[in-house]
C-alpha cells in the first residue's frame, strides 16, 4: 500500500493584535493505493466519524470531490475512490456494470472495516449508489443522488454518440492532444450544444483527456454501454425506488444541468417516500463544483437531521411483498408450503 498525504493548512495565524489565533487544523487527506483481488485501487480518505462514501461519474475521478472532502472530513470519515477503469485505478478487461462497481465499493469498505456508510453518488455514481443500496441494503445508512443517472431516459447527445458502433475508433482522435487543445479555444462553440463553459465543459475536457490510453478508452466504452445506448439511458431504477423508503434519501440537482436534465429529479423524489429534493438554481451537472460550500452544508444538514438506516432481510422482504399485495399472497403461500 502506498499513501500520498495532501498539503495541510497552518494550524495558527496572526490576528489583528499581533498574537496567534488558534484554528482547528485541516483533516489529513491521503491518496492511497491498495490491491483488491490483485487489481490496483486508488482512493482518497480523510477525517474521523460516521463514514461517507463519495462516488464520481463516468470518465471522472475521486479528485472531483476534492473541494468537498475537507469540509465533510471535519466530522466524518470520507472515502472517495477512483472507480475501476477510472483515474489511477486499474483498467482491466472485465465487468464494468453498475453491479460490479457497487461490489467494488463494498469490497473497499470491507477492507477498511467499515460496516455501514452514507453513500453519495454523482451522475453514473448515482446509479452505482442506487445499485449499492439495492444489493447491500444492510450497508447503506443514507442515500444521496447528485445529478444522477438511472432515473430517466434523457442524456446528452455526446454520451449517446459515444456508444455507437465504431466509437472505439473515433475516441483516440477526440482524445488527441491537438484536438483537446483546439477544443479548449472554442468554449463558446461547445456552449451552443448545451454545456456551460465551467465547470461542465472543463470536466468533460478532463474526462476526454483521461482517455489517452487504450485501456482507459476500453473501460470508458464498456462502462458507458452498460448504462446508455444511442437512444438514451437504458438502465432505469425508478421501479425500485420504493425500496428506499426505509433509507433517508436526498436528491441534489443543478437547474442548468445539460448532461442529465433536472426534469428527472421530481419524479424520483416522488418515487422515494420521505426523500428530500434540493435544486441548485445556478448549478450545472456538477453542483459540488459549482457551489461546493452550499453542497457540503446541504449534506451536513441532511446527515444531522436524519437517523442512519438499519435495514435487515426481514425489512427488505416486507418492502418487496408490500409493493404488490396479490403477489405477496402467492409468495407467502409458497413460503409456508416449501420451507
Amino acid at each position: 500500500m502506498s499513501t500520498t498525504p495532501a498539503p495541510k493548512r497552518q494550524s495558527t495565524k496572526p490576528n489583528a493584535g499581533g498574537g496567534a489565533l488558534h484554528v482547528r487544523p485541516a483533516p489529513t487527506i491521503e491518496r492511497v493505493v491498495v490491491l483488491l483481488h490483485g487489481q490496483r485501487v486508488q482512493f482518497t480518505i480523510a477525517g474521523q466519524g460516521p463514514p461517507v462514501v463519495l462516488i464520481h461519474g463516468v470518465a471522472g475521478r475521486a479528485a472531483q470531490w476534492d473541494q468537498i472532502v475537507p469540509l465533510l472530513a471535519e466530522t466524518h470519515t470520507v472515502v472517495a475512490p477512483d472507480l475501476a477503469g477510472h483515474g489511477e485505478s486499474a483498467k482491466p478487461r472485465g465487468d464494468y456494470s453498475l453491479g460490479a462497481h457497487a461490489s467494488g465499493i463494498r469490497d473497499l469498505l470491507v477492507g477498511l472495516d467499515i460496516e455501514r456508510a452514507s453513500i453519495v453518488g454523482h451522475s453514473l455514481g448515482g446509479g452505482i449508489a442506487m445499485q449499492f443500496a439495492y444489493q447491500f441494503p444492510e450497508r447503506c445508512e443514507r442515500l444521496v443522488l447528485v445529478s444522477s443517472g438511472g432515473l430517466g431516459e434523457s442524456v446528452h447527445p455526446l454520451l449517446r454518440a459515444a456508444t455507437l458502433p465504431g466509437s472505439e475508433f473515433v475516441l483516440p482522435l477526440l482524445a488527441h492532444p491537438r484536438v483537446l487543445g483546439a477544443a479548449s479555444l472554442v468554449p463558446r462553440a461547445l456552449g451552443r450544444i448545451g454545456l456551460s463553459p465551467r465547470p461542465d465543459l472543463t470536466e468533460m475536457a478532463r474526462g476526454y483527456q483521461s482517455l489517452s490510453s487504450a485501456e482507459a478508452r476500453s473501460a470508458f466504452i464498456h462502462t458507458l454501454r452498460s448504462v446508455i445506448d444511442p437512444t438514451g439511458q437504458r438502465i432505469n431504477g425508478s421501479d425500485r425506488l420504493y425500496l428506499a423508503s426505509k433509507i433517508p434519501s436526498l436528491i441534489i440537482w443543478g437547474r442548468r444541468d445539460r448532461i442529465i436534465p433536472v426534469e428527472h429529479a421530481q419524479p424520483a423524489h416522488e418515487g422515494m417516500p420521505g426523500s428530500r429534493l434540493e435544486v441548485f438554481e445556478e448549478a450545472g451537472h456538477f453542483p459540488q463544483l459549482d457551489e461546493p460550500l452550499r453542497f457540503a452544508r446541504t449534506l451536513e444538514d441532511f446527515f444531522r437531521d436524519t437517523e442512519p438506516a438499519r435495514i435487515d432481510a426481514g425489512m427488505m422482504r416486507e418492502l418487496v411483498l408490500g409493493h404488490d399485495p396479490s403477489s405477496a399472497v402467492v409468495l407467502r403461500r409458497l413460503q409456508r408450503e416449501h420451507t
